[in-house]
């Protein structure tokens, strides 16, 4: 029942703050109680924010809804989709909905304007940002981009390359040309622009869809070359679950909050374990995109969450301390964020929570799978 769920948070929440007192990080775990799904008395009825249409990169929260794992939680959830005008932070701040999904650096801009929003889960720990060529073209890293078009999506999405950029020795828009790309990979195919910006997950993808005419075959990853920010150590934490912060003072909400994380990170474990299963969620709710799309999409979502050493929806210090960096490095930020800015003791009780229901919450067996996109990702 909610109670029992609210009286264990309650618990769960004081020892990560006495653990906290007591001269923890953030980002340490907590040993846990426990507890069980059973009928509610009462259900919280929630929103939550997506910062695009629904696909697979947000398939863990459709799971949740679609397998129940919410409603084990006591919550009732509500997803909306996003779209290009709508700001996932401000929807949260302006009371519109209940917690958001966005990513890091663009989130931080807008608490340090002045929104009170706090990261509560951070469900990526990577970023799936790359940098795509072909492979005739001969990169290898960023120094490789000087006197080339390269293309750039822009509204935040560029930090990551800016910096790897000007790290290595090249100025953005001096030393080569930045061109505003559209969110998709046709100015790269049609040599327009050198080397595009993609997701691993999608524009990368959108690349392998498409016939290559020289070959009539479609094009495949030997046909391309790639920079990743991962490696260039210039990468920025992604979408993270986030709270209101000034909500967060009320026990009800911060009970939710965890209720609603470990809710999530189940559904996550779930499209984990059921790939297939997790797609075929997604399609019921959008079939708009093409199945062997969404399942390249969720297998490469996968391998930005999972493995997560510390347990899903913690937050890395050092990613995050590395995300800070090219913020403020980048001017994306004036100083880094305030204290605050994110608080791990919700996602800690919400892995109690899970351990005691036997979810995985690490996934370290988890490895990728060979995918076979079809034209058009059908």
């Amino acid at each position: 029942m909610r109670r029992k769920w609210t009286s264990l948070i309650a618990a769960l929440l004081a020892f990560s703050l006495l653990a906290a007192a007591c001269g923890d990080d953030d980002d340490g775990a907590s040993d846990g109680g426990g507890g069980d799904s059973g009928s509610c008395e009462t259900i919280d009825d929630v929103s939550l924010q997506l910062q695009w249409v629904t696909q697979s990169q947000f398939a863990g929260y459709y799971a949740a809804v679609d397998k129940g794992f919410y409603e084990d939680f006591c919550l009732n959830v509500t997803i909306v989709e996003g779209g290009v005008d709508i700001v996932p932070q401000q929807q949260l701040a302006t009371g519109v909905v209940d917690y958001a999904v966005s990513w890091v650096p663009k989130a931080l801009v807008s608490r340090e304007e002045g929104v009170d929003i706090v990261d509560v889960g951070q469900v990526f720990q990577r970023s799936g940002t790359l940098q795509v060529s072909f492979a005739e073209m001969g990169f290898s890293g960023p120094a490789d981009l000087a006197g080339k078009k390269v293309g750039s999506w822009g509204f935040g999405n560029e930090f990551e390359m800016l910096a790897g950029l000007r790290r290595n020795g090249v100025e953005p828009g001096v030393d080569n040309e930045i061109v505003q790309q559209s969110f998709d990979m046709l100015a790269m195919i049609s040599g327009e622009i050198d080397a595009a910006q993609a997701m691993i997950y999608n524009e990368y993808a959108q690349v392998l869809e498409t016939v290559n005419p020289d070959t009539g075959e479609l094009f495949q990853p030997s046909d391309l070359s790639i920079i990743d920010w991962n490696d260039v150590g210039t990468a920025m934490l992604q979408d993270a679950i986030w709270a209101d912060g000034g909500r967060l003072g009320d026990a009800a909400y911060a009970d939710q909050t965890t209720r609603f994380i470990a809710g999530s990170v189940e559904g996550w474990a779930y499209c984990r374990d059921n790939i297939d299963g997790c797609v075929d969620v997604v399609l019921a709710n959008s079939p708009v995109l093409g199945k062997s799309h969404m399942t390249w999409q969720l297998n490469e979502i996968n391998n930005l969450i999972w493995p997560s050493p510390a347990g899903a929806a913690l937050i890395d210090q050092a990613l995050w301390d590395q995300t800070v960096d090219v913020a403020t490095t980048e001017g994306v930020l004036s100083a880094a964020p305030t204290a605050g800015a994110f608080d791990n003791q919700y996602a800690t009780a919400a892995i109690a929570l899970l351990d005691a229901k036997g979810v995985d919450v690490v996934g370290n067996g988890w490895s990728p799978i060979d995918v076979t996109l079809l034209a058009g990702g059908e």
